[in-house]
């Protein structure tokens, strides 16, 4: 079967940038989200640079038989993951107790669950190509999180779970790597109900999304663990980590208060 690079949450975002950076590196795509219409868009204007025109695949990930259909359907039109990049997520802003429970629970069956499905299921045309897996996680996987309590613990697990997987399939060939992004303007931050011009429009620690695909990139082909994109998050992420949570707490609280717009 010919390799491929699978990239989910490709129809906008530090997705769409990921196809464009791995496109332009001689990679063939298959481009994964709910939006067709976005996905066809970037799959021509990719075909426009003269690339092969990458596969596109609407499906919504977070529904438990995604998978299994996604992995039917590649191997339909004989192709096979080499990579594997886990973009698609999303995160909810407020006090967890008050959030709509069932999409809590939808967070974590698209950014825990699916991402820990699509890192097992192609382990073999993986190790075959001698490829990897991509995740992207959050510099707040490295903090408490109340005000995001459920997407700072996914992006813990999604951490936690990559650096594990890194030792588990090295002898086999893969890469395993935690992509770490601090604040992006995208799509994500109006879904989370953050407000605009806030920490993710400005700030020592916001990076585009195009330069976050890029470090990340970067970093898978070379192979580390965990990357942290930005030397203001490299730094943050330092002093944050010889701080006790007790004192963590109160700040990410007000933080992510101020970024709801609540006094």
């Amino acid at each position: 079967m010919k390799p491929i690079t699978l990239i989910t949450g490709a129809s906008a975002g530090i997705g769409t940038e990921f196809a464009r950076v791995f496109a332009a590196h001689g990679h063939d795509l298959v481009l994964v989200a709910r939006r067709e219409s976005l996905l066809t868009a970037l799959a021509d204007e990719i075909a426009a640079t003269g690339r092969p025109r990458p596969i596109v695949l609407a499906m919504d990930l977070g529904q438990r038989d995604a998978v299994p259909k996604l992995a039917a359907a590649l191997a339909s039109r004989g192709v096979e993951p080499a990579i594997v990049v886990n973009n698609a997520g999303f995160g909810l802003v407020g006090p967890a107790a008050e959030i709509d429970r069932g999409q809590q629970l939808a967070m974590i069956d698209l950014d825990v669950r699916a991402l820990t499905e699509l890192s097992l299921a192609f382990v073999d045309s993986l190790a075959r190509h001698r490829g990897g897996i991509l995740n992207v996680a959050s510099i707040s996987a490295f903090l408490p999180g109340p005000g995001m309590a459920v997407y700072y613990a996914s992006k813990a697990y999604v951490v936690s779970f990559s650096e594990a997987l890194h030792s588990e399939l090295s002898n086999l060939g893969i890469k395993v790597t935690a992509l770490c992004p601090g604040p992006v303007a995208t799509e994500f931050q109006a879904r989370a109900g953050l407000r605009r011009g806030g920490a993710a429009q400005k700030g020592l620690l916001s990076l585009p999304a195009r330069r976050v695909a890029e470090v990340g990139y970067d970093g898978f082909m070379c192979g580390k663990r965990v990357v942290i994109a930005g030397l203001g998050n490299r730094i943050a992420m330092f002093f944050t980590r010889l701080m006790p949570h007790a004192l963590l707490l109160p700040i990410v609280r007000k933080q992510m208060r101020d970024a709801r717009g609540n006094s």
